[in-house]
């Protein structure tokens, strides 16, 4: 998989799809692009901004492109804030009702590029699902041999990582019972896992809504 920057575009920044990098750079005067084997190179090309011209692969692909009317892509600039990770996840949950309807998801921090997915569970709450998130995040770096910065919106969520104790009021039965035993296997996950990821509260007041958000809020 490849990894397109932008340094400079309709909308710099790092893409993950082809297509979409091109809709940046296609007819932009002076556009500076590039492509890399790995999110961590994109990321740190990026970070540096250090300006390239077109490489031969992206160049020979916009020959004859015709596109008109291109939108904007809308991806935020985290260049702005140098504290930020990169190469980090985030995560998020969305929950319709408390108790209510949730999901929870992980996403690329700089591509967006969703990870996973999980839900809707017909009968949970937003805490327990922003827990669920960050497990599954920890786990699938574990099974990938990856480490990266996951980054959270909830403090009860990673309180609950941290301390590796959940506590939730939502009544055991047969419509939660799905997210009880999830919350068991995460329980038994950390457990048994040494957990040397940073995980770190995303602070929405300065740097917007979180990537993974589910974009509900009303």
């Amino acid at each position: 998989m490849k990894y397109y920057v932008v340094w400079k575009g309709r909308k710099p920044g790092i893409y993950d799809n082809l297509e979409d990098a091109l809709e940046q750079v296609d007819d932009y005067p002076g556009a500076s692009f590039k492509s890399f084997g790995s999110s961590e190179e994109a990321a740190m090309a990026y970070r540096q901004g250090v300006s390239r011209e077109e490489s031969r692969e992206l160049g020979s692909l916009l020959l004859g492109a015709q596109r008109n009317n291109i939108p904007e892509t809308g991806k935020p600039d985290y260049m702005q804030f140098p504290e930020i990770d990169l190469d980090g996840w985030a995560v998020d949950a969305a929950c319709a009702g408390n108790p209510g309807k949730m999901e929870y998801r992980g996403v690329e921090l700089m591509t967006g590029r969703e990870l996973f997915r999980v839900g809707p569970f017909e009968q949970s709450t937003n805490n327990i699902g922003e827990f669920l998130a960050i497990v599954h995040a920890l786990s699938l770096m574990f099974s990938r041999g990856e480490r990266h910065t996951i980054y959270s919106d909830s403090k009860t969520g990673m309180a609950w990582v941290r301390n590796r104790k959940v506590k939730t009021q939502l009544e055991r039965n047969p419509r939660t019972e799905k997210s009880f035993q999830l919350m068991e296997r995460a329980i038994s996950w950390l457990n048994s896992h040494a957990v040397d990821v940073k995980i770190r509260k995303w602070e929405t007041e300065r740097w917007g809504e979180i990537p993974a958000d589910f974009g509900r809020k009303h």
